[in-house]
């Protein structure tokens, strides 16, 4: 089996395989960390992927903002840039990462935020005040752009290789402002759902 980084997987990661973790209810009491993990980064980060992986790996639920609001909307992500634009998703997003804030109240989960959501204001206030914890899933933007390029995924803000740089320039001082960074370059995907459930102190 394959990971979405092109190499092969050492662990199960898919909740149709196997049997799943327990859920560890000392996990907090544990090590006095009961905030949910938020996974932010650029297109092609893996954070839908990792976040499945962590998730599983601590027996926690799992959200992808991106699949809420298609949910909500009945529209792919695609399908909402074409026919409203931009402004119009932003509004969808914060909407859906509200939603999933409440839902979450005072348990915990893993949650994998759009490339652009944890650049707007209003959602990083919103996880700010929830003490939430975000990771920044991260690699070379030349590794990010060769990810993208091999998926049949339809990315509406990936254009070309230029604009694909450029956009990650411009929300690296965003994603900086996650507690914590991880470098998810040549790692696979159990690898990196590990690292980041050290760096959180949950393992």
């Amino acid at each position: 089996m394959q990971n979405r980084f092109g190499k092969s997987k050492t662990g199960t990661a898919n909740p149709g395989t196997g049997s799943r973790p327990a859920v560890k209810p000392l996990l907090g009491e544990r090590t006095g960390n009961r905030h949910s993990i938020f996974l932010v980064g650029f297109m092609g980060a893996g954070k839908t992927t990792v976040g499945r992986a962590l998730s599983w790996r601590l027996g926690l639920p799992f959200h992808d903002l991106d699949d809420r609001i298609h949910q909500r909307e009945g529209k792919t992500i695609e399908q909402i840039f074409r026919d409203s634009g931009e402004a119009e998703f932003r509004k969808l997003e914060t909407a859906a990462l509200r939603e999933v804030l409440a839902e979450l109240g005072s348990s915990i989960g893993v949650v994998a935020l759009g490339g652009g959501a944890f650049v707007q204001p209003d959602n990083t206030a919103m996880l700010e005040a929830a003490a939430a914890h975000s990771v920044f899933l991260d690699a070379p933007v030349d590794e990010l752009l060769r990810r993208c390029e091999s998926e049949s995924k339809e990315r509406p803000l990936r254009r070309d290789a230029k604009q694909f740089r450029e956009l990650y320039q411009k929300r690296q001082g965003a994603y900086r402002k996650a507690i914590v960074r991880i470098d998810t370059n040549g790692k696979d995907v159990e690898a990196i759902a590990a690292e980041v459930a050290c760096s959180l102190g949950l393992e």
